[in-house]
């Protein structure tokens, strides 16, 4: 296997004494930042096609996905991890471009449901479209067995170290 950016790393954490185990957690982490950035830059160019940002295509997909088709802010903000004023800010972008419309709560006058449009709809489907093709695009070459062994190498991973909560 034909050595990457992070190899380069290694002797200088070898020459700082890092454990092994130490240095194979510095690789993961290393390497997974590295594909997130890839998989980030593709898909945020292929949603500035649509004219969308990737929180603006988060709040489109969740909705699509929503089993009634509908969310409250709030549900969004903690489901999206945003702020509530982040999601505002996402939801008025939304709402001007006609994708996304505000129901009041009948049983909550104080709340508020956001659902897609028409016009939300498509540019949802359009949007899980490009970002399709934007994964397609980053692994193309790749042997779809690697692939497989990684997302099941990165799921036992995550089992373990996905149950640590941080500030």
């Amino acid at each position: 296997m034909k050595p990457d950016e992070v190899d380069a790393l290694v002797p200088r954490w070898q020459e700082a004494g890092l454990s092994s185990s130490l240095i194979a957690t510095l690789e993961l982490g290393k390497r997974i930042s590295r594909l997130h950035l890839l998989f980030e830059q593709a898909i945020k160019a292929e949603l500035a096609e649509l004219g969308l940002t990737y929180a603006e295509f988060d709040v489109l997909a969740a909705l699509a996905r929503a089993p009634s088709g509908r969310m409250r802010p709030s549900e969004l903000a903690k489901s999206l991890f945003l702020t509530s004023g982040g999601i505002s800010n996402v939801l008025q972008r939304l709402g001007s471009a006609g994708y996304v419309d505000r129901e009041a709560d009948e049983g909550d006058a104080r709340s508020r449901w956001v659902q897609l449009t028409a016009e939300g709809r498509c540019m949802a489907d359009a949007a899980l479209e490009s970002t399709a093709v934007a994964y397609q695009d980053v692994s193309a070459g790749t042997p779809e067995e690697s692939i497989r062994q990684a997302a099941d190498a990165l799921r036992e991973v995550l089992s373990h170290m996905g149950r640590r909560r941080y500030r």
